[in-house]
């Protein structure tokens, strides 16, 4: 599904589910490490979305590499690529590009289910919330507030490999098309610096099917620039870091 809404300079792997032990390989002995005493759930999805970072970065003709999480979540990608993963039930994704392609990648997956209660008022502005009565009203097949949970989820993952920083769920206003599959986030604090520009706005795209909502947004840099090299996972409500 993510490849749907991404450009084509985006390398993508996906499965909706997690694969059998060993396939490509598994996991790398420093990954290993980093999941020994997890749980065999966050095992397998760890495992999954990592083999799917390595098919991405094959399908760019790079090898595979360790991705092992800092203690914030976050994993280093090879020398001249950008990337993000997501997994939450039912679906797990790694998407990469090169940075001359992509200053940044963030993806997120969620089910396409209402948000928990009290989520809601935490995570949006009266603004967006009024907005997605609006939306609800249109097209109650879907769960708008939890694809505005995902989009916010992207844009973070989008924002962090800039800025090192953290950014508050209150602090991006996200408007969402409903026709079109996209979304606007627009950013209230000072946004990072990309080839000597401010960018105060990150666009994105979305899709529901198959019971999830997927969001995505690639923020483009200029050719041959250099790009970051980190992607972050947020702890959220449809999933942990991966």
């Amino acid at each position: 599904m993510i490849e749907e809404i991404l450009p084509g300079s985006v390398a993508c792997a996906s499965a909706f589910g997690d694969l059998p032990p060993g396939t490509d390989g598994g996991l790398l002995p420093a990954e290993a490490a980093a999941v020994s005493r997890a749980v065999a759930k966050r095992r397998a999805e760890f495992t999954t979305v990592r083999v799917c970072a390595r098919r991405a970065l094959r399908a760019l003709g790079l090898p595979g590499v360790a991705l092992v999480p800092d203690r914030r979540g976050a994993v280093a990608w090879p020398e001249g690529t950008v990337g993000s993963m997501t997994h939450c039930s039912g679906y797990r994704a790694a998407v990469v590009a090169r940075t001359g392609d992509a200053v940044s990648l963030g993806i997120d997956a969620e089910p396409d289910l209402p948000l928990p209660e009290g989520v809601l008022e935490v995570v949006s502005r009266g603004r967006e919330r009024e907005g997605l009565t609006a939306l609800a009203a249109r097209r109650p097949d879907v769960s708008w507030d939890r694809l505005l949970f995902s989009a916010k989820e992207s844009v973070f993952k989008t924002w962090y490999p800039l800025t090192r920083k953290e950014l508050d769920f209150q602090e991006a206003e996200l408007e969402i098309d409903p026709d079109s599959g996209t979304f606007t986030a627009r950013l209230l604090v000072p946004g990072p610096e990309v080839a000597g520009s401010r960018v105060g706005v990150f666009p994105g795209r979305w899709l529901a099917r198959n019971g999830l909502v997927v969001t995505a947004i690639a923020l483009p840099g200029p050719a041959g620039g250099p790009g970051p090299r980190t992607d972050t996972d947020r702890a959220g409500t449809g999933g942990t870091a991966p």
